[in-house]
């Protein structure tokens, strides 16, 4: 069994519980009020902003192999994930230059740039957030309703999930011990669905 597939099978149980979420459950069936949507997508606004630095960083440190797969990353967090965040600003009212990190946010970037200092590492904290996604969507997107369906589709979309699969192979070429890896994607798990309480 590879890295990457033992990891899947470690963080299925706590994709389950992100789906159980009532903030994930609030965005696949609509129910969420938009106030607490505003407050969700400030937050993940800023999250991505440092995604796209974890990303750089990683890519510094990169095997030439893989260089511009991690600038990919970067590019397409960056330009299509930062741009649906701003375009769907304006519907709910987020106001996206002046938020500031709650502490959710805060301790996942923190943890996310302190892992990023050493390649293999950083990848293993980083996956959750890239697999966890890619599988939350496949998941909602056929009964996803219109509401906020169109952040379901960006995580739906099998590009985006193209994306997670090179994760995945960069992490089982990497060279990272097994037992540090499994420890620091459970933690990315966990501050997975620690954020989903930040509208609370």
């Amino acid at each position: 069994m590879s890295l990457s597939t033992e990891l899947h099978s470690l963080g299925r149980p706590l994709v389950e519980r992100q789906l159980a979420h009532p903030t994930v459950r609030g965005i696949a069936d609509g129910s969420l009020p938009e106030a607490a949507f505003r407050a969700w997508l400030e937050q993940d606004y800023l999250f991505l902003l440092d995604y796209v630095r974890v990303f750089s960083r990683l890519a510094w440190q990169a095997p030439d192999a893989h260089l511009g797969d991690l600038v990919d990353l970067a590019y397409s967090t960056f330009h299509d994930e930062l741009a649906l965040h701003r375009s769907m600003s304006a519907r709910y009212g987020a106001d996206l230059n002046t938020a500031t990190k709650g502490k959710a946010c805060a301790a996942y970037t923190e943890f996310l740039l302190d892992s990023a200092a050493h390649y293999g590492e950083g990848l293993a904290a980083l996956y959750p957030c890239m697999w966890g996604y890619s599988t939350l969507g496949q998941a909602l997107a056929e009964t996803a309703a219109p509401r906020y369906r169109a952040w379901v589709e960006t995580y739906a979309d099998p590009g985006f999930q193209a994306l997670t699969e090179r994760i995945a192979k960069m992490i089982d070429e990497a060279d990272v011990h097994p037992g540090r890896a499994r420890e620091l994607f459970l933690r990315g798990m966990e501050h997975e669905i620690a954020f989903w309480d930040v509208t609370g």
